[in-house]
């Protein structure tokens, strides 16, 4: 271990491998999740092509409704895994752990709960509200 790995990070070589691992884990774990929703999507299609001999306005109505909700699906989990994607991205620049908008630490404890988070609490909390 370098004194510089631990000065510039406040982590060891160990802590961030071990970052590293857990953020990879659920970034696989989301990919597995993301392709099975493709495939259930998939399926759905199927069904829904060969299944609309006699389909009333409800059936239609549930159909689309059906679809509208997978493809939510699918978007939030691609978002989900692009914040893995970028979090693993600042874990290897080392701005991992540090808020983007105040370039304070992160706590600990936000990271343990969301380990993807890209700020502090305040500043996130500032953000919501402007976005609102």
């Amino acid at each position: 271990m370098l004194a510089n790995d631990v000065i510039s990070t406040g982590r060891s070589q160990a802590e961030t491998a071990q970052i590293r691992l857990s953020l990879q884990m659920r970034y696989d774990e989301l990919t597995v999740e993301y392709d099975q929703a493709v495939a259930q999507s998939q399926v759905l299609r199927l069904v829904e092509v060969g299944d609309t001999a006699g389909d009333d306005q409800a059936d239609s109505g549930t159909k689309t409704a059906e679809r509208d909700t997978a493809q939510s699906l699918l978007r939030t989990i691609l978002d989900r895994r692009a914040q893995f994607e970028h979090a693993l991205a600042r874990l290897a620049d080392g701005s991992y752990g540090w808020c983007e908008g105040c370039t304070k630490p992160i706590p600990v404890e936000r990271l343990e709960i969301f380990p993807s988070a890209t700020s502090c609490v305040t500043c996130q909390q500032t953000r919501e509200r402007r976005a609102a």
